[in-house]
């Protein structure tokens, strides 16, 4: 549910000629700056249709428990969780980061010699964008991390949009061919599956 300020500035928006005073009352009554992280288990769709959906909500459940706590841990707020996605947003692009290599080390752990494995692919943006709820968030670095994590990221996958690349530093990163509308460019978070060797 919207906030009804912004509410009443969106009908205002509709019947006004003037659209550019009532914009940059939403931008600064709603702008803030956060990294965005959305999350996607790779072949979730498939395999609910080939096996059932418990399978599937163990592995929900059993992700959720494992993920969102490294979340929290690198000063991340979840902001909801749909099916097999969740969105969650961090102030520090750096801690977005590294909180998605840790998930994924998380995530190979768990898969050696699981019986049923976790695909996790996260995609990344950073920038100004309209909090406008407690679990809401929109713009255009939301939606290309949305776009990279749910739709171009496979198994173990780290993708980030150029604005991420732009304010990080001490990562490895190489160029991704994908890039979603909107965005710079983007590009694969290179890292290893063990803490111990970097």
């Amino acid at each position: 549910m919207l906030d009804p300020r912004l509410t009443a500035l969106l009908d205002a928006r509709v019947a006004s000629s003037d659209r550019t005073a009532i914009d940059e009352e939403i931008w600064r009554s709603f702008g803030e700056e956060w990294c965005v992280m959305a999350t996607d288990l790779s072949g979730f769709s498939r395999g609910v249709a080939e096996q059932g959906i418990i399978p599937f909500l163990q592995t929900i459940h059993q992700s959720s428990r494992m993920l969102l706590p490294v979340v929290e841990s690198h000063g991340g707020r979840l902001l909801k969780m749909e099916g097999d996605s969740f969105l969650a947003i961090f102030r520090d692009p750096h801690d977005g980061v590294r909180a998605a290599i840790e998930m994924q080390r998380a995530v190979h752990r768990y898969n050696d010699g699981a019986r049923d494995a976790i695909l996790l692919g996260v995609g990344l943006g950073y920038g100004r964008m309209l909090r406008v709820a407690e679990a809401d968030v929109y713009g255009g670095e939301v939606n290309s991390a949305c776009i990279l994590g749910e739709t171009h990221a496979s198994g173990y996958d780290i993708l980030v949009t150029q604005a991420v690349r732009d304010a990080v530093r001490g990562f490895e990163l190489e160029e991704f061919p994908h890039v979603p509308p909107g965005a710079r460019g983007a590009y694969r978070v290179v890292y290893s599956s063990s803490r111990n060797s970097g």
